[in-house]
């Protein structure tokens, strides 16, 4: 949607496509499409089992986590966009 009205990808575009990538197995695929999906994963695993187990403290986790997507996510928003 972001595409369409603006011209321009966001920061997010192809999470739900790599998503459905890794489930069918095309693992390297789905990198391409969008290269945070891993970490973006690892992050929402964490973040539930923050729920789950609360006698450990994860938000040091979380937040490193948190912070290595938002880089992941910049970076290849540049290079998309110089490369494209």
């Amino acid at each position: 949607m972001n595409k369409k009205l603006f011209g321009v990808e966001c920061l997010g575009c192809g999470t739900q496509r790599a998503l459905v990538l890794i489930l069918r197995g095309e693992f390297t695929a789905a990198f391409h499409m969008f290269p945070a999906i891993f970490t973006t994963l690892l992050f929402f695993m964490v973040l539930g089992l923050n729920f789950i187990d609360k006698s450990r403290n994860y938000h040091k986790i979380i937040i490193g986590l948190a912070i290595v997507n938002a880089i992941i996510m910049i970076v290849s928003y540049i290079y998309k966009m110089i490369h494209f």
